[in-house]
């Protein structure tokens, strides 16, 4: 990567889309600049498998940032809902399930906005996806769309016409085993990341969550064995 590279903030979970979307800005020729959230979810080990992510995909820094969303609960992830289990990905139904997190997305994308206008760039990474997914309302392509318009609104480097704001979202059209094909070209190592909504004390995956279920599809359409660890059934 040349020194002049372009930089890019990069919202980094830890898990199999946001780490494909890391190697993709890297492919892309940006300079990454990762951002994590500990916000109170019950899968904080995801935050573990982003810093080796990071590492393994050559991010120029890593931050974990930390808030609180469970203090307003109202979410399997970060109150005292149960996190559904199936036995299928063919049953997760078109509700918005208890898994999703009131604003996430919104939190999360409105600090990687602040953060992006300190180091002078408009250019922000998601990974979300609107085919294979759980039906979260901030992973369709209209609040993407929303979100950069209003952001294009707010910061004064967009106002004052120094650089507009684009939320990159190259996974959003893509199945899930596409996601795997695409990072397995990129040389994305997958074993590092994890997905599971619900891990064990050892952090294995409960493989019955829909996160799970999505992901052991995926590699399953791919033709091969998911290389996470998972508890044994």
């Amino acid at each position: 990567m040349g020194k002049h590279a372009l930089h890019a903030v990069v919202l980094l979970s830890g898990g199999l889309d946001s780490a494909t979307t890391l190697a993709i800005a890297r492919q892309e020729g940006f300079a990454c600049h990762c951002l994590s959230f500990r916000y109170g979810q019950r899968h904080a080990v995801e935050l573990a498998a982003a810093e080796r992510v990071a590492r393994h995909l050559g991010a120029v820094e890593h931050r974990i940032f930390t808030l609180d969303l469970a203090q307003f609960g109202g979410s399997a992830l970060t109150g005292d809902l149960l996190v559904p289990k199936r036995q299928s990905a063919e049953e997760i139904g078109g509700e918005i399930p208890p898994t999703y997190v009131p604003a996430r997305n919104t939190v999360f994308l409105s600090l990687a906005l602040a953060w992006a206008e300190t180091l002078h760039t408009g250019e922000i990474f998601l990974g979300v996806n609107a085919l294979d997914y759980s039906g979260y309302p901030d992973c369709r392509p209209q609040y993407i769309a929303a979100f950069e318009r209003m952001a294009n609104l707010a910061i004064k480097a967009a106002v004052e016409g120094q650089w507009a704001v684009r939320i990159h979202t190259p996974l959003i059209h893509l199945t899930k085993a596409q996601i795997i094909a695409r990072g397995l070209a990129l040389g994305v190592d997958y074993s590092l990341t994890t997905s599971c909504y619900d891990p064990d004390p050892l952090g294995r995956a409960c493989g019955h969550c829909d996160a799970c279920l999505l992901r052991l599809k995926g590699f399953q359409e791919c033709g091969m064995p998911d290389p996470a660890a998972y508890v044994p059934q």
